[in-house]
């Protein structure tokens, strides 16, 4: 797989301008959702799946460095192993370049490190996360990490996703109704890769390509209980729309 060059694209209605999460926020968010992650311990990598979608970070101590200046640790720096978080974003649909993001958390151990199976914490001398999307490369502090929440919708997207894909397959084309405009040559496929508690992003698959389309709640949601109501608010405002979508037959 491949990271998308598709860029966003915001829907003229029905709010004049699409919010998104922030960079933080998308990396509390994946952390919160991952099923699986690769840990690296001085080069020694090691695959932990099954993570039951609990937050990384319940499992993991993150300490902020200590100032080099009159630190005794600070000349330990080379003896404690470095350790470094990977995780990949995949889309649960299935699109065209699935992956979403990758974001990998960076610094030294504390603690041996303990396995996601094992009932033990690992405290991690934390140096930066790293998230990479389609628009490039983000660095995160551990002040912004601790400041952002993770999404709202993060652990149940995939599952809301597929259902609206599998189950509702008609409410996809509807919502093209909402993406303005509509490219000339047709679209061979409609998919939706996205859900955050700002709104749906679809990705419209053409022949030379694809782009995403970010779909605006009317208002940013606080708790998964009103992602109902918000998503009905964008069918209700495409079938207001008049323009028909060029999907094929």
């Amino acid at each position: 797989m491949r990271m998308s060059g598709a860029s966003a694209t915001p829907a003229a209605d029905p709010a004049p301008a699409a919010a998104r999460p922030t960079d933080a926020e998308r990396v509390r968010s994946v952390l919160a959702a991952a099923h699986s992650m690769t840990v690296v311990v001085d080069g020694l990598r090691t695959e932990v799946r099954h993570l039951d979608d609990s937050d990384v970070l319940g499992r993991l101590h993150l300490h902020p460095a200590a100032p080099a200046a009159g630190n005794p640790l600070a000349a330990l720096d080379d003896e404690r192993p470095s350790i470094r978080l990977e995780f990949t974003d995949i889309a649960p649909t299935p699109a065209r370049d699935r992956v979403r993001a990758r974001v990998a958390v960076l610094g030294r151990l504390l603690t041996p490190y303990a396995e996601a199976s094992s009932g033990d914490s690992t405290c991690m001398e934390y140096g930066q996360a790293i998230l990479e999307t389609s628009e490039g490369f983000s660095s995160i502090d551990l002040a912004e990490l601790d400041a952002a929440c993770p999404d709202p919708l993060a652990p149940y997207e995939a599952g809301m996703l597929t259902h609206l894909l599998d189950d509702h397959p008609d409410l996809v084309t509807l919502l093209l109704r909402l993406v303005d405009p509509l490219p000339a040559t047709g679209i061979l496929r409609a998919l939706p890769v996205a859900l955050d508690r700002y709104g749906i992003t679809l990705r419209l698959e053409e022949r030379r390509g694809h782009r995403d389309v970010r779909l605006p709640f009317p208002s940013a949601l606080d708790h998964v209980e009103q992602s109902g109501a918000q998503i009905q608010a964008l069918f209700s405002a495409a079938r207001r729309r008049s323009h028909r979508n060029t999907l094929p037959a």
